[in-house]
């Protein structure tokens, strides 16, 4: 039953987080609900183990159609990594708590941005040269992944909207994009994550099976709607994120 449970947990965790992030949202809960003795890290490294599959799956399927700019988003994935490598090495130095406050309003902040400009991700429109673009995204990448691999919460939702926000991506092209950076960085806390022994290989996998169908269901839908749908959703797991993160925050 167990088991059951928090495959069902992934199955919905891999559907949301194809569109726009924010399957840790649903699946980091579930897993510490179910198993309540373990230890933080194994639950971590497990659910990484799982959602690495259906990021992986959501990357291949976006890519047949959405054109990837690969040129700029293969150095952006590979910053993505090394900054990943680097958070969580920072995270065993420095208590990352300070961030736990500041994390709700930065998140309103984006959130209330969204909503004020309209148009803001509804048209694709990369708006610098091919050098710059890949500079600016090799730094969202860099900055983003620390962040991964430091603290975490709301890393997908913070990469589409530097995507539209700094690149001119619509959010269909920045979702696509944020999916490969975000393998980048899972695979990054994966490695640490293994190297320690905290990973459940045996829960993880069939986790990884129900991911990758959640997945599949989700970017069919992305697809499907284009970047109005991805927009609406992106509001909602933001949303939930404020809510999340600042009764972790303020009120627990």
């Amino acid at each position: 039953m167990d088991l059951l449970l928090v495959s069902l947990a992934s199955l919905l965790a891999g559907g949301i987080d194809s569109i726009v992030g924010g399957g840790g949202l649903i699946l980091v809960p579930a897993l510490f609900a179910v198993y309540p003795n373990a230890a933080p890290a194994t639950l971590f490294g497990t659910n990484k183990s799982a959602s690495v599959w259906g990021t992986s799956i959501a990357t291949v399927q976006y890519s047949r159609r959405v054109q990837m700019r690969w040129a700029v988003l293969g150095p952006a994935a590979g910053a993505a990594l090394v900054g990943s490598f680097l958070g969580a090495w920072a995270v065993t130095l420095i208590d990352p708590g300070f961030l736990r406050r500041a994390l709700p309003l930065i998140l309103l902040a984006v959130l209330l941005y969204t909503l004020a400009r309209k148009d803001l991700g509804r048209t694709h429109a990369p708006r610098h040269t091919r050098g710059r673009e890949t500079l600016l995204a090799c730094l969202i990448g860099a900055v983003i992944g620390w962040y991964d691999g430091f603290f975490g919460p709301g890393t997908g939702s913070f990469f589409i909207f530097l995507f539209v926000r700094l690149l001119g991506y619509d959010f269909l092209n920045a979702s696509a994009a944020a999916k490969l950076l975000n393998v980048a960085t899972n695979i990054a806390a994966i490695a640490l994550f293994a190297a320690k022994g905290h990973v459940w290989w045996h829960i993880g996998l069939v986790m990884a099976a129900a991911n990758v169908t959640g997945s599949l269901i989700g970017t069919r839908l992305a697809l499907k709607h284009g970047a109005g749908f991805v927009r609406g959703v992106f509001i909602v797991v933001v949303g939930a994120l404020i809510l999340k993160t600042g009764y972790d925050a303020f009120l627990r």
